[in-house]
């Protein structure tokens, strides 16, 4: 009885894991397949219709569902999504495509980036304590980043980075990279801040802190909240105290109410007094009131001064950052502060300030350092294009958005992920993620950087012939690849 003949593999060199695909199946990074003996990205080729606000769509372009109408270059810009790599990088990038903008003659270079050094920068509008600058941050049990110097309403994080995808074990590694290609694309990631919280992040949505969905981004600091309602407050309360994690305000102190001529209550604040009716460090980091641990607001008061205005009957408003905490006191005849029910004229001043919060949101943004010899393949001269990106000749985008650039050597990119095309994000199990990237420049400038003049393409060539991973820009894995 003879062998049983096995299908014959071929290797796949999009990347360095350099996988053997036999016919019919993906490789590791499910993305190149084996088809008919010939490796094939398995994704279309995305391409971004300009009139999006007039109701234009993401369109993967598929040669089988093109028409062979014209199309107008003015509209239509080819992104790298789908579009193949250029590793190892001694070929020019699968597409380099000519297009004509009024009357000008611009060449787009696309091409998925394998990106090593990359990390992922989250920005997270909420009150809420996540946990103290530059804790560990964990997903599934691995260390995949810190916590980053916090900014004004947002707490900022860091995953990823060079040294967590290859520096450490070969588990942290494939956690980062997994946790890097997850957030990128728009996935909710769970992760875990020591000595903080658990937090669910997902790019354009509210995050989830400890089970609970947040709501709001504070109005301000505590002392910016008195400037914006001081006068509001005038009239209907005796004192107002705005608790906040980093400054702490006082209307009666505070500049804002010295110029509407507010009294002196005699109240003391428990804290480090920064200037007049501003105060630090009133209570520590936490979940509570204004982003302290604070549960009972009046754990930061000290005994009233009779002599500096205190009075049996003299009325407080205490409240967050946000309006999501509030209480209404009045002062008894020993000068204790007791709870009583909020008048409708205060509840309306707290539901003016949590009107004016804006919403809790995750942005997520894929950093990365588009260097090394990725380069070559848009020019035989890659120090050239560095520097036409650094002199803002060339445009980097990142699947059809633009990415900021960082000043200083090399091309190192920063863009959002929210408007991104789906999907845009895949890896390579070296472990490394890999990002679509485009650089758009005039024609004779691209001459100039010493481009690859003779891979240039116009748009409808592309559309009809496809390129070097499949005619057909495939929209699906070829069968029996599941």
């Amino acid at each position: 009885m003879s062998a049983r003949k096995r299908p014959e593999k071929i290797r796949c060199d999009a990347c360095p894991v350099m996988c053997f695909i036999a016919e019919g199946k993906i490789g590791a990074c499910d993305r190149y397949a084996n088809l008919d003996g010939k490796i094939i990205r398995c994704d279309p080729l995305t391409m971004l219709d300009k009139r999006l606000e007039e109701g234009g769509q993401i369109t993967p372009f598929l040669k089988e569902n093109w028409d062979g109408s014209l199309v107008n270059d003015k509209d239509v810009f080819i992104t790298a999504v789908g579009a193949g790599t250029t590793y190892p990088d001694y070929k020019p990038a699968p597409f380099i495509v000519s297009r004509q903008y009024d009357d000008a003659d611009f060449v787009t270079v696309v091409s998925e980036a394998i990106f090593s050094y990359c990390s992922c920068k989250i920005k997270i509008d909420t009150d809420r304590h996540l946990g103290a600058e530059a804790a560990i941050i964990r997903a599934k049990g691995e260390i995949v980043g810190h916590v980053m110097t916090s900014e004004y309403g947002s707490q900022m994080l860091s995953l990823g980075g060079v040294d967590h995808l290859t520096g450490g074990s070969k588990t942290e590694g494939r956690v980062t990279c997994d946790t890097l290609l997850r957030l990128f694309n728009r996935e909710a990631v769970e992760l875990n801040i020591e000595g903080g919280v658990d937090v669910i992040v997902q790019s354009g949505k509210a995050p989830i802190v400890n089970g609970v969905a947040e709501a709001r981004m504070r109005v301000g600091c505590g002392s910016a909240a008195i400037g914006m309602f001081a006068a509001g407050w005038q009239g209907l309360v005796d004192e107002v105290v705005v608790i906040d994690d980093h400054i702490t305000g006082v209307v009666s102190e505070h500049q804002a109410g010295k110029v509407i001529d507010w009294p002196a209550t005699g109240i003391k604040i428990i804290g480090r007094r920064s200037t007049p009716g501003r105060y630090f460090q009133v209570a520590q980091p936490g979940m509570g009131w204004g982003g302290t641990d604070i549960k009972d607001p009046l754990a930061i008061l000290g005994a009233w001064n009779a002599k500096k205005g205190a009075r049996a009957g003299l009325s407080m408003l205490m409240v967050s950052t946000t309006g999501e905490n509030a209480a209404y006191f009045v002062l008894d005849d020993q000068l204790v502060a007791l709870e009583q029910p909020m008048p409708d004229a205060l509840q309306a001043t707290v539901d003016l300030i949590a009107e004016n919060c804006e919403p809790a949101l995750c942005t997520v943004m894929f950093m990365g350092g588009a260097g090394g010899s990725l380069r070559s393949g848009v020019t035989a001269n890659p120090v050239k294009l560095t520097r036409s990106v650094q002199a803002f000749k060339t445009t980097v985008t990142c699947g059809g958005q633009k990415a900021y650039v960082w000043p200083g050597g090399g091309i190192t990119i920063m863009v959002d992920v929210k408007d991104m095309p789906e999907g845009s994000f895949g890896y390579v199990p070296t472990p490394a993620i890999v990002a679509p990237l485009e650089f758009t420049v005039l024609r004779s400038d691209y001459k100039a950087l010493g481009g690859h003049d003779e891979a240039i393409r116009d748009l409808r060539d592309v559309l009809e012939h496809g390129g070097e991973y499949g005619a057909d820009m495939r929209a699906v894995a070829p069968k029996g690849s599941a």
